[in-house]
């Protein structure tokens, strides 16, 4: 299965419900990944594609410095999973594949 592409996740913590973007690539052969939210940009780290399961890492700095673990499920353009922060509760996480935003002439 493919998850490249960018999706809108939305992950619901104890503080309230997290919006974020994260853009998968395929470069080399290799998946990797950026995720936008709260203002900054972080490189996703230790991706892996597991057939329709993937997990990343990744390290945010607001509101506060978490190094985030996540573990989702993709099936076609949804996915949905848990993010974890340490030993803190995981978080429920869905996400949504946008749509291509193709140019078309008129």
């Amino acid at each position: 299965m493919s998850v490249e592409g960018t999706w809108d996740l939305s992950i619901a913590t104890p503080i309230g419900t997290i919006k974020a973007v994260v853009e998968l690539v395929r470069q080399d052969g290799v998946l990797i990944g950026l995720a936008h939210g709260a203002g900054e940009e972080v490189p996703l780290r230790d991706v892996v594609l597991d057939g329709d399961r993937l997990a990343w890492k990744q390290t945010v700095t607001k509101p506060l410095r978490l190094n985030l673990a996540f573990e989702v499920t993709a099936a076609a353009d949804t996915m949905t999973g848990t993010s974890r922060a340490g030993r803190l509760p995981a978080s429920k996480v869905s996400g949504r594949r946008r749509a291509d935003r193709a140019v078309t002439e008129h």
